[in-house]
């Protein structure tokens, strides 16, 4: 009788958490690469509407508003994302 195993990605946040990674089975501490998402183009557009365009390149240089995206820095793999 074979026996599946079903592995869920991981729980992570938004900053470098320390996992063991499911592919090359090696304890480390993410890599986190932030990704800008509609949210994000959304701020800035909201901030250039309300005459703040001095300020639309705020939410491309903070976390708060990009998606974190983790990664194994021994084999690259992708872990998981945390969504804002």
């Amino acid at each position: 009788m074979a026996t599946t195993v079903i592995v869920g990605s991981p729980a992570v946040g938004p900053d470098p958490t320390t996992i063991t990674c499911p592919s090359c089975r090696a304890t480390v501490v993410t890599r986190v690469d932030y990704a800008s998402t509609t949210k994000t183009h959304l701020c800035a557009g909201l901030l250039f509407l309300f005459i703040c365009w001095p300020c639309v390149c705020v939410p491309y240089c903070t976390k708060w508003c990009r998606d974190a995206n983790h990664y194994c820095p021994n084999c690259n793999a992708f872990i998981g994302s945390h969504k804002k």
